[in-house]
């Protein structure tokens, strides 16, 4: 295992485990920062009462999360036959060292609505590019009111 990120002393040995772990709480603001320096995610909702969820690609927007799905799409389906003020959904995304176990992780929860302003629409289209070949006309925004998150540290 070579990897010019870690430090050899903190490298796990071959097929052992890295050492014991520390969570440290992340502020909203904090959190909110790295949700946005990343672009993958997943969207965690209650489909036919039961927990769905789907890996989907975002940005951060004033403090918003907006992801863009397709018609026919679970989620999309799920948000459109919502009332106001729209439908609790979680979002999480993290990023986490699979040889370290050093990281991050950020859920946060809200409300999550469709947009419907086609000047907004226009403007998340190009803000916002599908990783997959698929038509994506719809754009969802997620308002967490509750953001957590953890940076997993090295105990020592």
């Amino acid at each position: 295992m070579n990897d010019e990120r870690i430090p050899q002393h903190r490298m796990p040995a071959q097929g052992g485990a890295p050492g014991p772990r520390r969570a440290v709480e992340l502020d909203r603001a904090e959190a909110l920062r790295l949700l946005g320096s990343i672009s993958l995610g997943r969207i965690v909702f209650s489909r036919n009462a039961l927990p769905a969820i789907r890996p989907v690609n975002h940005v951060v927007d004033e403090g918003d999360i907006i992801i863009r799905t397709h018609e026919g799409a679970a989620v999309a389906a799920h948000v459109q036959q919502a009332d106001a003020p729209g439908t609790v959904v979680a979002y999480e995304a993290d990023v986490i060292d699979p040889a370290t176990h050093l990281g991050w992780s950020v859920v946060a929860t809200g409300y999550a609505r469709l947009i419907t302003d086609p000047a907004d629409l226009a403007r998340y289209e190009a803000m916002l590019h599908p990783w997959v070949e698929q038509q994506m006309d719809y754009a969802v925004r997620i308002h967490p009111d509750l953001v957590t998150g953890i940076r997993l540290i090295d105990a020592a």
